[in-house]
C-alpha cells in the first residue's frame, strides 16, 4: 500500500514537471523506508522561507543543484523557480557564471556557492540575506544550499546517470504551441 502511494505521488510529480523520476521509483521499490524518507526530503529542500525572498531560495537551490548536476535536476529547479515568479534572466545569469549580489537570485546563488566550498564571503553574504529578508530567509537559503545536490547525487548513485543538457530559461507558457 505504501509503495503504491509513493509511486503515485512520484508519478504525479513527474507529470507536473516533465521530469524522469525513474531513480525515485527504483528507491521506492527497494525499500518502503527509503522511499518514505525520499518522499519527506522536500519538507527540507523545498522550504522557501518568506514569499518575498523566493529569489534568494531559487538562487541558492540552483547553485547547489548545479554543483551536483548539469541536466534534468538543474532544469527542474529552473522550472520551479520560474513557476514561483523568479525572473528567468536572473536564473540564466547565475547559471552562466554572472551572479551578482545586487539581485536576490544572484545573492542566493553566491551564498550557496560559498556555503558549499567554505568560501571566505559566506558570513557577509548571509548577513546581506538577513538584512534584506530576515533570519528565516537565511535558513531557507541554507537548506537550499545543503539539499540541492542530494537529488543528483542520489540519481547517479542509483545508477541513473544522465547527460548534461542545455538549460531552458523560459516558462512553460512560452514553450506552448500557439
Amino acid at each position: 500500500m505504501l509503495k503504491s502511494i509513493l509511486h503515485g505521488s512520484t508519478s504525479k510529480f513527474e507529470d507536473q514537471y516533465g521530469y524522469d523520476g525513474g531513480y525515485m521509483h527504483q528507491i521506492i521499490d527497494v525499500s518502503n523506508g527509503a522511499g518514505l524518507r525520499l518522499g519527506l526530503l522536500p519538507l527540507l529542500s523545498q522550504y522557501r522561507g518568506p514569499k518575498e525572498a523566493k529569489d534568494i531560495w531559487a538562487g541558492a537551490a540552483l547553485a547547489s543543484t548545479m554543483d551536483g548536476d548539469c541536466g534534468s535536476c538543474a532544469q527542474l529547479i529552473v522550472d520551479q523557480a520560474i513557476e514561483l515568479g523568479v525572473n528567468p534572466k536572473e536564473l540564466e545569469a547565475c547559471a552562466m557564471g554572472n551572479a551578482r549580489t545586487d539581485t536576490d537570485c544572484g545573492l542566493g546563488f553566491l551564498f550557496a556557492q560559498n556555503a558549499i566550498v567554505g568560501g571566505p564571503d559566506i558570513l557577509d553574504l548571509r548577513d546581506e540575506i538577513v538584512q534584506r529578508y530576515g533570519e528565516e530567509a537565511a535558513v531557507a537559503a541554507s537548506f537550499a544550499a545543503a539539499c540541492g545536490r542530494v537529488y543528483p547525487v542520489l540519481k547517479r548513485a542509483t545508477g541513473n546517470v544522465d547527460a548534461c543538457a542545455i538549460l531552458r530559461f523560459e516558462s512553460a507558457a512560452e514553450n506552448a504551441p500557439a
